[in-house]
């Protein structure tokens, strides 16, 4: 696609030259149409041919400038932005250039504006289409004006903002709206009439038939369509009969000439025929009048305009809505009308009328002609007064004015008799006035939460005899007496600064009062009906005394407190079913002595060393217990004799100090499903009392000292999740015969091997074998766990034989559970080396309910980050837009769904000399970053909820958005920002909190969690978790498998970040190492005790995950790994060669004058078959040795120009660079097959490497894709093989290519080559100097470190 061509002249001329003065076009404005055509595969256009040169000269003389896409009307482009459509128009116009001239150079009458997809409106001839997109970026949180300029450049940003030069129309809206067409008709069941031409149309409810000439003034015959039928015709193809209701109903046959058209109207008209009320809904369809033909249908009696753009003077306008003689409810919320529509006053027969979220005012006083008005809705606007003339609507019962901007009460509620309830939500009140609402005698409920009240007001003594429901959530208050309110039975109060609450008890049946600063609560006289209690996360030491009185109390909620008793009289309770008194400081709990009808105890993190006694004996209604992160040492007997009464369902006894002596008492329990005994000090678990667990269905045995799994596990035969990680298993257990296994989580254990059947169960969709580091997988194992959902297994690494070389400055773990959900909506993001391998970075990103968000931001946002970087070095800037990026290249997917993301980035720190590396943390929704600083734990991000930040919650109630009940914005996210979602733009923003820390050697770690996570786990409790947990992966597990005993149920997704800043972790040549010498000549350095090569641990959460859609032989050729960026080989004649001086990432080389390292490397895949030749030619490919699997290739591409060097016998001085040829020719290499610490890379050949072990216990996975979500970006070339044989040597392969390990896989060389490899090697061979047998003396050929292309 070259450059656009230019259109026809708008209504300004195209900047011609540069220089031309703008004053000497009208307004001092430049327009510029362009047509434009899109690729076929997106709705895109090529980033090169957007302008030519004089339009991109013209645009950067003034950031005021810039372009406007104007979009044909195609019927599929409104709701698919994909769509193709050849007429697209490039318009260049300024901020200052109105609808009205734009339309005029383009021969249009309007501009229709579209929102994410959605809504289309027709922007008025003043309204400035260039601003508009200027300032929607600006919202969004662009503030450079140059940057914005770029963004309002980019087409992809069509999937929030377009514009059409005509208003575009689905099919289907335009068929839900009205369906006509001239069709052959006859009236009557009976053969009497005779079929004739009419035109017939579908609109509102009813069937209109009339002359095809005299449509507008000939008869018309209507056909009431409610509660009557709609059938085939079967004696006429295509023929549809419409019959009306009653006794005198009429039918009319319409014949119709294709099947999907006569399928279209029998859809539309079936759904009308089914309503017993004549009910219209027009919602949603961009509507500015309705339809003439609807006002045939004068049954209507309910008629739905929600979220359109519904104008006043129009012939179908809402001045005309009068005409419904029979309406009784109109529903115009979400119109934006501005101004109050007077004429829909005149309608009498309302009786419910919806004007919420229009930008009122004020009322006008002809609202009080409305006599039969029972359901008034003005949420959503801007009032601060109500007229007087309402006090008229004495049918009036429901009045909601939620979220407008009232000060106070208004006093007509005193007028409106019939009202029962006081809905005023999210307004401005500050001080509560209890005289007021005593003065309202027929009001019971009042709803003000979410207003501004910190103090209450009480105009004299008399008491409140009929407020029953009084909702307080939300405010400021500190202190609240509410007294008075003698009938009140339910308050809620939460998330204030309450102190000290007082209430009247005589009627009181539920308290909530959570999340405040209470330490007394005082209730007279004892409340003899209360139900429910909550005081959770206060200030209490304890129970208040009424509250052990109580009756009648069915569930007590007093966790997140400061008790250190549980009283004997709660426990002891005849009417307490649940207890909820975890996160206290409770050592002991009363000895029961009488049954009691408790069902559900939860004490976690207490202090507590043991149980009652007689706990399992008197409360034999228990089912749930959680006594999790106590100091537990034992377990109560379940009862005295041999059969137990034991209902215990749900057992969690997670992180305690249980041994193996506390597992024959779970035998007493017969009846668990749900058992959690996670890092306890268990060594062993009896195969006798396991075997008598018949009924559990989920197993938690991580974090303990066991060996094995016992054999009679098989007898669990409703096992369906196992998790026992970080022990010391070495046995796979007996686990894939069970028939309703479904997750297996065996990580971080010695498994050296897995006897399978030969056939495994249908229900197995997670199995997770990471961490262990000498497991041996066969091929035919592989074959088996083919159709497994999710396979995760060690991805091994390369070996280093220079070990001072590695980057140890970070390392990562990954643990994801779904928890009770089917499905895992957490995705995460690790890169280890990043931009240049000097940085890292890491993410977590969770889609409540959607998989897809989290999947789409984790394969691009490490990609848009590398772009931003680059171009930008200020960390807030660079944070900011990556984030705005990644949330327009959402697309179409951002549009209806949103995400939490959280990004931590680390890179060397340029700005402080005494800090190595800077921490830059950006985050929006719940995920959240901590940081670990000499043990003590650093929030890095902030929480952006409704409940959690009072400042979002204010700004998106000043935006008008309506705040349900549970805290959700539209009753859609508790989220105030996300990516994604762009539909509650502008009450949910991307634009994130950013954090940049310098790190130091006190930093331990990094714990990147979503919400679940730290909904159950405290900072410090996470951060004492893991801190001396050695494997990073483990340290995930553990945090995960908490999360889950302490109560979550969701999805938890947690990372751990282990970090070593410091200088001793320097691999710079300048601290021992090798240092280049003068004019080329390599220098050497003698090493006396050279560490010993390790392995780097494989439990870093990087795994491999298997997809189900994976073939059995893809599965078995993805056996290998690649090279990676902490691999090392012996170079070739490597000291011979002059190179840069190697540095570390702490010290990273200056970018000037020197090639820099690409921050990626390229990946090749190609499928070959059975005979090695390529499917495509049917050719061998010419360098690539394959054994006819899958062949994944990793080149990493290096350019190293030879000079003469006075050590090199081998280089001609003066020799021209040798073409590739030249190079297949002079140098020879071979592929090294992986073993249990090696991976297959490309090395000279030589006598020690020939021989080379090839057993299938050497082989690890390589995945699709990393279970860790690690990203490599790919490169654009492909060309690259034929240039990495000149590459100098470094610490990574340059090749490598896992296949599938044969025995008979070898070293193949062409037979034409057989005696020039044999000479060379010799030569090499004889050429190479044999070490000195002085350990003390022994000199290392120095490495070579590359620089890239």
């Amino acid at each position: 696609m070259g450059e656009v061509e230019p259109g026809p002249a708008g209504p300004l001329e195209p900047p011609e030259p540069p220089e031309a003065p703008a004053s000497r076009l009208p307004g001092g404005i430049r327009v510029l149409k362009r047509n434009m055509k899109r690729n076929g595969s997106r709705n895109c256009l090529n980033r090169r041919s957007r302008f030519g040169s004089r339009e991109r000269d013209w645009l950067r003389e003034d950031v005021r400038r810039g372009c406007v896409y104007l979009y044909g009307a195609d019927s599929t482009s409104a709701a698919t932005p994909a769509a193709t459509s050849s007429d697209l128009h490039l318009v260049l116009c300024t901020v200052e250039t109105p609808a009205s001239e734009i339309c005029a150079g383009e021969g249009r009458e309007s501009l229709y504006l579209q929102l994410h997809g959605d809504l289309v409106r027709r922007l008025e001839p003043t309204e400035r289409p260039l601003q508009i997109v200027y300032d929607y970026l600006s919202r969004l949180g662009f503030d450079d004006p140059v940057r914005i300029q770029e963004e309002a450049t980019d087409p992809d940003l069509g999937c929030m903002l377009r514009f059409y030069g005509e208003k575009p129309c689905q099919m289907d809206h335009l068929d839900r709206i009205l369906l006509s067409g001239i069709y052959n008709v006859r009236k009557g069941k009976t053969q009497l009439h005779k079929w004739a031409e009419r035109l017939v149309v579908l609109c509102g409810t009813c069937l209109i038939v009339s002359s095809v000439k005299d449509c507008q003034t000939g008869k018309m015959h209507i056909l009431p369509l409610v509660g009557g039928k709609v059938e085939e015709v079967k004696r006429r193809q295509h023929s549809l009969a419409f019959s009306s209701a009653g006794a005198q109903a009429q039918t009319y046959h319409v014949s119709f000439e294709t099947l999907a058209e006569c399928q279209r109207w029998q859809r539309q008209a079936s759904k009308v025929v089914s309503q017993r009320i004549s009910t219209v809904d027009l919602s949603c369809y961009s509507l500015e009048e309705v339809p003439e033909h609807l006002f045939y249908s004068q049954d209507i009696t309910y008629l739905n305009l929600r979220h359109n753009f519904m104008q006043l003077e129009r012939p179908g306008g809402l001045d005309t809505l009068y005409r419904f003689s029979q309406l009784k409810g109109l529903n115009l919320s979400h119109n934006k009308l501005g101004l109050f529509p007077v004429l829909l006053c005149e309608i009498s027969t309302l009786t419910e009328l919806n004007l919420s979220c229009n930008g009122f005012h004020d009322l006008p006083s002809q609202v009080g002609s409305l006599l039969n008005l029972q359901t008034l809705c003005l949420d959503g606007n801007f009032l601060t007064t109500l007229p007087e003339e309402l006090g008229n609507l004495q049918q009036l019962s429901s009045l909601g004015i939620s979220f407008n901007n009232f000060s106070q009460i208004p006093e007509v509620y005193e007028k409106l008799t019939m009202l029962d309830k006081v809905v005023m939500a999210g307004n401005r009140l500050e001080v509560l006035n209890l005289g007021v609402l005593n003065r309202m005698s027929h009001i019971k409920h009042v709803d003000l939460r979410m207003n501004h009240l910190k103090t209450m007001v009480t105009e004299n003594l008399e008491g409140n005899k009929y407020i029953t429901h009084m909702d307080l959530r939300d405010n400021q208050l500190a202190d609240l007496d509410l007294s008075s309110l003698c009938s009140l039975e339910q308050l809620h109060c939460e998330r204030n600064q309450l102190r000290e609450l007082t209430l009247s008890g005589f009627s009181l049946r539920t308290l909530y009062a959570s999340s405040n600063r209470l330490t007394a609560v005082n209730v007279y006289p004892v409340p003899s009906q209360l139900t429910s209690l909550e005081l959770s996360r206060n200030l209490l030491e304890c129970v208040p005394d009424w509250a052990c009185e109580a009756k009648k109390m069915e569930i007590l909620d007093v966790s997140y407190n400061l008790l250190t008793e549980v009283p004997m009289r709660i426990l002891s309770s005849l009417s307490l079913r649940k207890l909820m008194a975890g996160h206290n400081q409770v050592q002991s709990l009363p000895v029961l002595v009488e049954h009691i009808p408790l069902e559900a105890l939860d004490i976690q993190h207490n202090l507590l060393t043991r149980l009652p006694d007689t706990l399992f004996s008197k409360a034999l209604n228990l089912r749930y217990l959680n006594a999790s992160a106590n100091s537990l040492e034992s377990l109560p007997s379940a009862g005295a004799g041999e059969e137990s009464l034991s209902a215990l369902q749900l057992l969690y006894l997670t992180n305690n100090l249980l041994t193996d002596q506390c597992v024959p008492v779970l035998v007493g329990h017969p009846h668990l499903r749900i058992l959690h005994l996670a890092n306890n000090q268990l060594q062993t678990f009896p195969a006798s009392k396991l075997n008598k667990l018949e009924q559990l269905e989920e197993l938690n045995l991580s974090g303990n000292k066991l060996k094995t799994i016992p054999t009679t596990i098989g007898n669990c035969k409703r096992l369906h999740t196992l998790v026992a990680h970080s022990n010391n298993i070495s046995i796979f257990p007996e686990i894939l015969q069970l028939p309703q296994i479904q997750f297996v989580d065996l990580s971080c254990n010695d498994l050296t091997e897995i006897l399978i059947p030969e056939a495994l169960p249908a229900t197995l969709q997670d199995l997770d074998l990471t961490g262990n580091t000498n497991l041996v997988l066969e091929h035919k194992t592989l074959d088996t766990f083919s159709h497994i959902t999710t396979l995760k297994i060690d991805q091994k690494p390369l070996p280093t034989t220079d070990p001072t070389v590695t980057s140890s400055f970070w390392s990562h773990g990954l643990a994801e559970m779904a928890g009770q959900r089917n499905k895992l909506c957490v995705s995460a993001l690790a890169v280890d080396n990043f931009a240049e391998g000097v940085g890292a970075v890491y993410g977590m990103f969770d889609g409540d309910r959607n998989e897809e968000l989290p999947r789409l931001l984790q394969c691009t946002m490490a990609d848009v980050l590398l772009e931003e970087v680059q171009q930008s070095t200020n960390d807030t800037v660079f944070m900011a837009n990556t984030f705005l990026v990644s949330h327009r290249k959402l697309g179409m997917a951002g549009q209806k769904l949103g995400s939490s993301a959280l990004l931590c980035y680390i890179r060397p720190d340029t700005a402080d000399p005494a800090s190595s590396f800077s921490l830059t943390v950006a985050n929006v929704g719940t995920c959240q970053a901590v940081l670990c600083r000499s043990g003590k734990p650093v929030p890095l991000s902030k929480v952006f909820s409704l409940e959690q930040d009072p400042e979002e919650a204010q700004r998106v109630k000043a935006q008008k958005a309506i705040i349900t009940e549970d805290n959700k914005v539209n009753g859609v996210t508790c989220c105030t920002r996300m990516l994604g979602c762009t539909y509650l733009y502008p009450w949910i923003l991307p634009k994130p909190h950013i954090s940049a820390t310098p790190l130091t050697i006190q930093d331990e770690l990094l714990i990147l969690g979503n919400k679940a996570l730290w909904e159950h786990l405290s900072y410090p409790e996470a951060v004492n978790a893991v801190r001396h947990v050695q494997d990073p992966l483990a340290a995930a597990k553990k945090l995960c498998t908490l999360a889950q005993s302490y109560g979550c149920q969701d999805n938890v997704g947690a990372m751990v970040v282990y970090l070593n800043i410091g200088e001793e972790g320097c691999t710079c040549e300048m601290n021992g190492l090798t240092l280049p010498g003068p004019v080329g000549f390599a220098s050497t350095t003698i090493i006396k005790d050279p560490p010993k090569p390790t392995t780097p641990s494989s439990s870093s959460g990087i795994a491999s995950e298997f997809s189900s859609e994976m073939s059995t032989s893809e599965v078995s050729s993805e056996v290998g790994s690649t090279a990676s960026d902490e691999h090392n080989t012996v170079g070739l004649d490597a000291g011979l060669l002059p190179r840069p001086e190697r540095r570390c990432s702490l010290h990273p080389t200056p970018t000037s004058g020197v090639f820099q390292r690409q921050p990626s490397c390229a990946t090749f895949s190609s499928n070959q078959s059975d005979n090695g030749l390529d499917s495509d030619d049917d050719q061998p490919v010419e360098g690539v040795i394959t054994n006819g699997s899958k062949v994944e290739v990793e080149v990493d591409i290096h350019c190293c120009r030879g000079r003469d060097l006075e050590n090199s016998p081998t280089l001609i001085e003066n020799s021209p660079t040798p073409c590739p040829e030249e190079h297949a020719r002079g140098s020879f290499f071979g592929i090294r097959r992986q073993n249990s610490v090696n991976s297959g890379i490309l090395l000279p050949v030589s006598k020690d490497r020939m021989e080379l072990q090839k057993s299938p216990s050497t082989s690890c996975l390589y995945g699709k894709k990393l279970s860790n979500g690690s990203i490599v970006p790919l490169q654009d070339s492909l060309n690259l093989i034929e240039v990495a044989t000149e590459a100098p040597k470094r610490k990574t392969g340059y090749f490598a290519a896992p296949t599938q390990l044969e025995p008979e896989d070898q070293f193949v060389v062409p037979r034409d080559l057989e005696e020039e490899v044999k000479e060379q090697m010799k030569q090499q061979q004889e050429s190479r100097p044999e070490p000195e047998p002085n350990e003390e003396g022994r000199t290392e050929l120095p490495e070579e470190f590359d620089t890239a292309l």
